[in-house]
């Protein structure tokens, strides 16, 4: 690492996020409105029920109220989409969440459109996506926004730079790269499967990493100065980003853990008191 490399802390800009709301939240609850974000846990996935407890407690913490349906794993498409079609007709829900992966048989992109758009906090719905395109979402996918509230709060520019998305999901790799773009960056968007990976990698001045393999970015794919997010999250506490190889060449760096994951869920709690908000009118 170099003296200047910049580690770019998570933990601090989630918790600068989670300090304005504070008052936000306590304005809310003076007018008898507590911000209420709903997740739903289809199936017994341990990961997964640990996303929704954590995501709970910070609720709870912020003074925000956290509402957990849990459904068999047997649970249809139907019968999810009531589930959620129920919470869409809540007025004391402001966010729901839909915990990903789904069991196989639930046809996961129908349940996550069932979601109403001035709920859909977590940005996943096609609606959602396509607002993101235009750079006009209320709610972009959060994950993508937890990227640029790391870029904002440490001031790295991104007009004019040339970034490069490794990943293509369509709540990760694809809004981000969007959003990038509105920000008048050149944006490359790759893949695991791109050919020449390396080559395209070492001409980014920005790298998103959020291909979801562990330590898949290689630190001789890397510029001198270039600024890394690693979005990934595997097993073991490993990034997508061969983290100790990359700071050799970084300017700037998330680590993994206490890097992009504690702003996803700082991002998603701020939405959900933006869609209280937007309840008062």
């Amino acid at each position: 690492m170099t003296e200047q490399t910049l580690i770019l802390d998570g933990a601090r800009v989630a918790q600068d996020i989670k300090d304005g709301l504070v008052s936000r939240v306590k304005r809310l609850s003076e007018q008898g409105i507590t911000p209420c974000l709903a997740t739903i846990l289809v199936g017994d996935d341990p990961a997964s029920a640990t996303y929704v407890r954590m995501k709970g407690n910070a609720c709870r913490r912020l003074g925000m109220e956290s509402l957990k349906i849990t459904l068999d794993a047997g649970t249809t498409t139907e019968e999810l989409i009531r589930e959620i079609q129920k919470l869409n007709a809540d007025p004391n829900v402001h966010g729901i969440l839909l915990q990903h992966p789904v069991p196989h048989q639930i046809d996961e992109r129908a349940a996550f459109d069932a979601i109403a758009i001035e709920k859909d906090v977590d940005g996943v719905t096609t609606l959602g996506f396509a607002q993101n395109a235009f750079g006009f979402a209320a709610y972009p996918s959060c994950t993508p926004a937890a990227i640029i509230a790391i870029l904002d709060y440490y001031r790295i520019p991104v007009e004019g730079k040339h970034a490069v998305v490794v990943g293509r999901s369509p709540i990760l790799g694809k809004p981000v790269s969007l959003m990038l773009l509105n920000r008048n960056a050149t944006v490359t968007i790759c893949h695991s499967r791109t050919k020449g990976l390396g080559d395209i990698v070492s001409q980014a001045e920005i790298v998103v990493a959020a291909v979801g393999k562990p330590k898949f970015i290689q630190g001789d794919w890397i510029q001198d100065g270039a600024v890394i997010l690693d979005a990934g999250y595997n097993e073991g506490n490993v990034g997508d980003v061969d983290y100790e190889a990359c700071l050799e060449k970084a300017s700037a760096i998330t680590p993994v853990p206490a890097g992009v994951g504690p702003v996803t869920i700082a991002m998603l709690l701020k939405h959900t008191v933006d869609a209280a908000e937007k309840q008062l009118g």
